[in-house]
């Protein structure tokens, strides 16, 4: 495979960082990873749009014109003759003076990767398991992807290690906020429930999405948090992620949860706006 590193393309093999990259040492940078339909990138502008944001949170320069960085990504996916796939676009603070402080660190590393990705022909179910680890209620950070990403790693294998297929973290309030790779949503009463992003959760790109598909559809969308066990009586429940788009929740905790007929609709919907002919539009 081609890789896109700091300007160039170079092949995999040859895509060398520094050990010294703030990136490596630290976890010091941001990364996004976003589905490639038909050749096109879906949703390349809200997840530019999130990188820019976390960049100028974390005080990192901007690594190239916009445009730019669009035009390569586009060019990854074409020197890598790809139709459907995943592409991740890295930036890290870059390589500086050994400890904590960023200052001196001026130059960000960029890397893009592209690999084949079919995604799955029918809505996916998974069951859950609620993480022993937590996050920090409201942190900021939480609304950005950095680099570093112990929490959910740690509860995925977790959730893994007692045959679940994904992890549900909760605050340290005891809240269950979002899942390891990506946002929660539940379903009571005829509203679609989800944590809002000042609770700590990732403002995510498909939870954008799958909002504006729900409203679009008549289906009144809230932000709240809940409980575990107000989760395991919900109508129903789905994660949304770049990768799979939504995905629904087959239990949690062991304990089986209703399949919904909103959360097909959103599937199929989501489907439909990120489809090869929905990111040509």
């Amino acid at each position: 495979m081609i890789v896109f590193l700091n300007g160039q393309f170079v092949p995999e093999a040859a895509a060398t960082v520094s050990v010294s990259d703030r990136g490596f040492l630290y976890g010091d940078g941001l990364f996004e990873t976003m589905r490639v339909a038909g050749g096109r990138l879906v949703l390349l502008d809200r997840h530019l749009d999130r990188l820019e944001r976390g960049a100028a949170f974390l005080g990192i320069a901007w690594p190239f014109p916009r445009t730019e960085l669009a035009r390569c990504a586009a060019e990854l996916v074409r020197r890598n003759e790809l139709s459907d796939a995943l592409l991740r676009l890295t930036v890290s603070r870059g390589v500086g003076p050994r400890g904590y402080s960023p200052r001196g660190a001026d130059r960000p590393t960029v890397v893009m990767t592209a690999h084949p990705f079919t995604p799955a022909p029918e809505l996916l179910r998974w069951r859950a398991r609620v993480a022993s680890f937590r996050l920090a209620a409201g942190d900021a950070l939480a609304a950005f992807k950095t680099a570093s990403k112990l929490p959910q790693i740690l509860a995925r294998a977790e959730a893994e290690a007692a045959g679940a297929d994904e992890a549900l973290l909760c605050d340290t309030a005891g809240n269950v906020i979002e899942a390891a790779s990506g946002n929660l949503f539940w379903l009571a009463n005829g509203v679609l429930h989800t944590p809002p992003v000042t609770a700590g959760v990732l403002a995510g790109v498909t939870r954008g999405l799958v909002c504006e598909l729900a409203a679009a559809a008549g289906l009144p969308v809230r932000e709240a948090v809940c409980r575990s066990g107000e989760l395991r009586r919900a109508a129903g429940a789905f994660v949304t992620l770049s990768s799979h788009g939504v995905v629904e929740l087959a239990a949690v905790d062991g304990q089986p949860l209703p399949s919904a007929p909103e959360t097909r609709r959103l599937w199929a919907a989501h489907r439909a706006a990120t489809s090869a002919a929905g990111a040509a539009a």
